[in-house]
């Protein structure tokens, strides 16, 4: 069975929308964008057409990509002080000579809705619900909960490593009490940790990397990311073959990445919720 995050995302995004209409309330979520990535304008643009069906107003606010590290975080300090916007990110990626790491712990954590602040990691690693969960590991355990995985005891192996996605998916699923393996690049014998999984979740961007005799029978495989080679996409699991025989599975793109969107969206309601 391929697990349809597609329309897991719609019916969140309509519980947002008529909750935004209970409340009576327009939330306003804005995205700050340094140069012209491609890519990242496409994230944003998906990121618009559901902040305008739910009821989110959405403003872009698009700055030249030789902007100094100094003037970035000026307009960070403004968007901070704007009472009238009640949740931003910043799209990441960023220039090669803007600091990341600095940026994210300039964003006032009350409105940051990517949850990407250092208080928003502390927050979900020792699981106070306060704060904001990174939009991606929210969307992948918002599946399991939609599935009705209990993920207590359940052996579960991440291949990646970040700070922003799969650690905080990892503390979110050890605080599940489910048991918990992150592998990365340098693991040896990445077989004998996926093989005996209950739950394998990937985003390397190795074309097939999880191939069908790395997984048990029964095993859920969650695959975020993909590589597009020669305009074929190809998914960093063996995608094709496992859906004839596992019975869960996510493709990609769009399944995760749904979810991804739709709980950015249930962030920027929180935190109009919490003025």
């Amino acid at each position: 069975m391929i697990i349809d995050g597609k329309k897991m995302a719609e019916a969140v995004y309509e519980n947002l929308k008529n909750e935004i209409q209970k409340q009576n309330i327009t939330p306003t979520l804005a995205a700050i964008l340094v140069g012209e990535n491609s890519a990242s304008l496409r994230y944003i643009k998906q990121k618009q057409k559901w902040a305008d069906f739910i009821g989110i107003d959405f403003k872009l606010i698009q700055l030249k990509s030789n902007l100094t590290q100094i003037e970035l975080e000026k307009k960070i300090d403004e968007v901070n002080n704007n009472t009238s916007i009640d949740g931003y990110i910043v799209q990441l990626p960023l220039p090669k000579h803007i600091n990341e790491t600095a940026i994210i712990s300039k964003i006032n954590v009350s409105k940051d809705v990517d949850g990407f602040h250092p208080e928003n990691v502390w927050k979900v690693l020792i699981g106070d619900s306060t704060g904001f969960v990174p939009c991606t590991p929210a969307g992948v355990m918002y599946m399991f909960e939609n599935m009705k995985t209990n993920l207590s005891g359940k052996l579960i192996t991440i291949v990646w490593r970040s700070n922003i996605v799969w650690k905080p998916l990892a503390a979110l699923l050890i605080n599940a009490w489910a048991t918990v393996t992150v592998c990365n690049s340098k693991t040896v014998h990445l077989k004998k940790h996926t093989s005996t999984a209950d739950i394998v979740i990937m985003a390397t961007g190795q074309p097939h990397l999880l191939k069908v005799d790395m997984v048990k029978i029964g095993t859920t495989v969650i695959d975020v990311w993909f590589t597009v080679i020669d305009g074929k996409i190809y998914w960093d699991a063996d995608f094709d073959i496992m859906e004839k025989i596992w019975n869960t599975i996510t493709p990609v793109p769009g399944w995760v990445w749904a979810l991804t969107v739709a709980m950015l969206m249930k962030n920027t309601l929180k935190a109009a919720m919490l003025k």
